[in-house]
């Protein structure tokens, strides 16, 4: 007889402290992005958290502390006139976990509110099964339409 012992899948929380909420709210005010981008051709725009920054010391410590979200290298054309560049960047329920803990403390009124918006209304007009009837595409829509305005 074999037995087979399949380990459970631990999801690891990390919680931040409100220091580093603040922190991280004050680097998105200044050097990052809340938007509505669309990831695959037939998909509706969806949430994404973007920060750039040339130091990589930086992002690789808010992925430490968030523990989730990618880091990629930005192509550098003229390395002699500019720095390395790096864009750290979170997706779909993974920008509306972080945007939940840091908008308390985000200043900046446009990336405040796009985070609200995203926050009280995103998750309500998105079915799972990506179906939408017709007052549910009307509604998403105009959705869309007012997260530009911001």
């Amino acid at each position: 007889m074999v037995i087979l012992l399949i380990p459970k899948i631990i999801k690891v929380v990390i919680v931040l402290t409100p220091e580093e909420k603040a922190y991280i709210a004050g680097i998105v005010d200044g050097e990052g992005s809340i938007m509505l981008i669309k990831f695959h051709r037939n998909q509706f725009p969806a949430p994404c958290l973007s920060i750039s920054s040339t130091t990589l010391e930086l992002l690789d410590w808010i992925k430490l502390k968030t523990g989730m979200g990618t880091i990629t290298h930005k192509k550098n054309y003229n390395s002699e006139k500019y720095k390395e560049s790096y864009s750290y960047v979170l997706k779909y329920d993974n920008a509306i976990s972080l945007l939940k803990s840091i908008e308390p403390y985000l200043i900046i009124e446009s990336k405040r509110k796009r985070a609200l918006l995203l926050l009280t209304e995103y998750k309500s007009l998105t079915p799972r099964n990506g179906r939408y009837s017709f007052e549910a595409l009307q509604a998403k829509e105009r959705f869309y339409n007012n997260f530009l305005k911001l």
